[in-house]
């Protein structure tokens, strides 16, 4: 799961980030031998419409809980078309509570879009990811380097957290700048398909080893080169996790459980029964209704959109 982080206050010196060359040498062997190869849309032969799904999938959830939801996902929807012509109120059910399902909303309308305008094809180039409904730099990005094996700097909160490391800094700051994207870029070998495999091995050692709450040092290809090596990854509000019981998340979370589940139309006194509190019941709803993500049938009952 992707999530933000904090910035540390700096008390080091930066130091110069290692060759693109150097750092291919040490992280690829490692990559290789340590990679999660057994996540689902690493599998040789994934689309890049597979890829574009689990980038957003992966955004504000955790692999392990997006993984068998992605192959159930692609067995059933495998390419834009797929989708697009899927009823929205099966989408929904699909995503099941993987939590922000405007997420699930977005997808369709970028299968829309793909199928329509591309002739079902994910374009290759960021630019034109972009203009999709729900896709920011970092998913066009990633579409376009994991996938179509392209040059460009892949940057969420594991890279930046890497490169900053890298540079002799705890952490990186609260969102990603063009000063973050610059030292990626840096750090990529010429070679278009070396650096893509350079970018997908720097995701992976911030999810593995130098995470947020420690860096295993000892494990690391690149410790030698590392400015940040050795030091101890300093406690901070970025280690806490997001509260979830009691927030409007979890009535909003509860409400599309309850009618994803329904066979049919749930009269009000049904969404008055999943939380006590009427004023947070009533804003959760209201929300959802505002976002497309649930309607009302002509007797006023409550249902997944249709279309």
């Amino acid at each position: 799961m992707r999530a933000a982080e904090t910035a540390a206050p700096e008390t080091v010196v930066p130091q110069a980030l290692p060759s693109p060359d150097l750092l291919a040498e040490r992280l690829l062997p490692w990559f290789d031998a340590q990679g999660r190869t057994e996540l689902p849309w690493r599998r040789p032969g994934t689309t890049a419409w597979g890829v574009l799904v689990s980038e957003v999938m992966s955004q504000q959830t955790q692999v392990a809980r997006a993984a068998p939801v992605w192959e159930a996902w692609m067995a059933r929807w495998p390419t834009p078309a797929d989708l697009a012509a899927a009823p929205t109120a099966e989408v929904l059910r699909a995503w099941g509570r993987m939590g922000y399902p405007r997420r699930a909303l977005r997808l369709q309308e970028c299968a829309r879009i793909v199928a329509t305008e591309h002739d079902g094809v994910v374009p290759s180039d960021p630019a034109e990811l972009e203009k999709l409904p729900g896709i920011g730099v970092y998913t066009a990005a990633a579409v376009a380097v994991f996938h179509y094996g392209e040059r460009h700097p892949v940057v969420d909160t594991n890279v930046r957290r890497v490169v900053a490391r890298l540079g002799g800094r705890s952490d990186a700051g609260t969102a990603t700048s063009k000063a973050d994207l610059a030292a990626a870029a840096s750090l990529l070998p010429q070679d278009p398909p070396t650096a893509a495999l350079v970018s997908v091995a720097l995701m992976e050692l911030g999810a593995l080893l130098c995470t947020a709450r420690k860096a295993e040092c000892g494990d690391c290809p690149v410790a030698d080169v590392c400015g940040f090596a050795g030091q101890e990854v300093p406690a901070g509000p970025s280690r806490k996790r997001q509260r979830y019981k009691g927030t409007n998340r979890q009535v909003r979370g509860e409400v599309m459980a309850l009618l994803r589940e329904a066979e049919g139309p749930v009269e009000r006194a049904r969404i008055d029964a999943v939380w006590p509190e009427a004023r947070m019941l009533d804003e959760a709803v209201a929300q959802l209704i505002a976002e497309g993500l649930i309607g009302t049938d002509e007797a006023g009952r409550f249902e997944l959109p249709s279309q």
